[in-house]
């Protein structure tokens, strides 16, 4: 009897010690073992997958086959179930990414590893202006790209035995972002996060989250943290320095998601100056108006598109009277701010503008100022760092019977446009006239009905 409960004993102390050296603590596990294949051959670019989309999410039927370059890691959570990839290791001039139910798959597809995928059944579609490939789910009756199921990605997805090559990040500033292709990976310096994040977590719990940085010219951004990364409860640190991560984005902002706490190398200085002076390409003008039937109606639009307030503290809007190439009169709007997704109307005549559209403007510009326009002038937007963010107009150019005269008009920016723009264009404006050039409307407008003072 003794020893067969000794031998019992002996049993569950055996289990009990397999159970503890069987589990792993943290993320950081033993990589399997190697399974590549050279044998997989692109036979397509990027672009001619993106090319295959034509306003829906479709099936891709023909034997295409691409290759890229892995710029993200699911190591600390940051990302899940998806994967991107550039097409070169150094300087990409395109980016993609592939939705997969698939867990740990930095331990299958380390960074800078070069894969092949076979597309033949896979989905391509768009969302908020990014392309998308990998499986497909159903929403009343519509179909978007989801996730790959995890048995079927090794049937597309195949690493090449390529290796020993290392990926490097495109060095860029904020501002230039735009230039870039989506999904590449990009490195940030000189920047930190703004003044009110400081000491915050880099994430609430459970819940995606964004935060702001800013560089030293005071262009900022938008990086998103993931409430479910083992750094989320981490402090966001005041210093300066370098930021790597992958570029993304949604419709025409660019954030930026790194994939651990090792992409962050914030040990410099803080900048100083910067905490009540920003940049922004999405303060731009909306409207431009000069009434036929009353010249002291005038009025110019500003519009905030982004999803936050913004200080115009250092912010200028100039007028090029005519053809001259100086500045005619200015407008310091430094004491005044931008609610999201709003506008800050300007008006040259506060009592007039009040009779006429029924409400008080939010600034007050007086006569031959930037308000007070005839029609033939030109405009620019200036950020507290002396830079062009929008214009109206070509300066040195007299607007009459142009592409920018709105003399006993009004010019309107079109409603899709979201972002400024340093270089007029006449096709984001819709722009009426008693006398205009082509692609202008010779249609003088009557105040208030044919103006839309503060609606966007």
């Amino acid at each position: 009897m003794r020893v067969k409960l000794l031998f019992t004993k002996v049993i569950i102390q055996v289990i009990i010690i397999l159970l503890v050296t069987g589990c792993v603590k943290g993320r950081n596990f033993e990589p399997p073992e190697s399974n590549c294949t050279s044998n997989v051959i692109a036979n397509s670019k990027f672009v001619d997958v993106k090319n295959l989309y034509k306003d829906e999410t479709i099936q891709i039927q023909d034997d295409l086959i691409i290759e890229g370059y892995v710029i993200s890691s699911d190591i600390s959570g940051n990302f899940f179930s998806v994967l991107h990839f550039q097409d070169k290791l150094n300087n990409p001039t395109e980016g993609f990414q592939i939705e997969i139910d698939f867990r740990d798959s930095y331990l299958f597809y380390p960074l800078g590893s070069k894969i092949s995928i076979k597309l033949k059944g896979l989905y391509v579609g768009k969302s908020n202006e990014v392309y998308k490939i990998g499986g497909a789910f159903t929403s009343f009756g519509n179909v978007s790209v989801g996730r790959l199921p995890a048995a079927k990605v090794n049937q597309h997805i195949f690493i090449d035995c390529e290796n020993g090559a290392l990926l490097e990040p495109t060095i860029v500033e904020i501002s230039d972002l735009k230039n870039l292709p989506n999904n590449t990976l990009v490195q940030l310096k000189d920047v930190q996060f703004i003044k009110e994040e400081i000491g915050l977590p880099y994430a609430i719990e459970t819940e995606e989250t964004e935060r702001t940085i800013i560089d030293c010219s005071g262009a900022e951004m938008v990086v998103l943290n993931s409430g479910y990364s083992d750094f989320h409860n981490e402090a966001i640190p005041s210093e300066n320095g370098l930021i790597t991560g992958v570029l993304v984005r949604d419709k025409s902002n660019y954030q930026l998601i790194f994939r651990s706490l090792d992409d962050l190398k914030l040990n410099q200085t803080r900048c100083t100056g910067l905490e009540n002076e920003f940049t922004s390409e999405q303060i731009f003008i909306s409207e431009i108006a000069d009434p036929d039937n009353n010249s002291e109606a005038r009025f110019v639009e500003l519009y905030n598109s982004n999803s936050k307030t913004i200080s115009l503290n250092g912010w200028h809007l100039n007028r090029f009277t005519n053809e001259n190439l100086e500045i005619g009169s200015t407008i310091d709007l430094s004491n005044y701010e931008i609610l999201a997704e709003s506008t800050l109307v300007i008006a040259a005549n506060e009592e007039e503008f009040i009779n006429v559209y029924g409400f008080i403007p939010d600034m007050v510009a007086g006569n031959n100022s930037p308000a007070d326009s005839n029609g033939d002038d030109n405009f620019q937007m200036v950020d507290p760092f002396g830079k062009v963010i929008d214009a109206f107009g070509i300066i040195g150019e007299d607007g009459s019977n142009t592409n920018h005269e709105f003399e006993d008009g009004r010019a309107l920016r079109k409603s899709n446009i979201s972002i400024a723009n340093p270089v007029f264009d006449a096709n984001e404006w819709e722009i009426y006239n008693d006398s205009g050039g082509s692609g202008t409307t010779n249609q003088p407008q009557l105040a208030p009905d044919d103006f839309t003072a503060g609606i966007r």
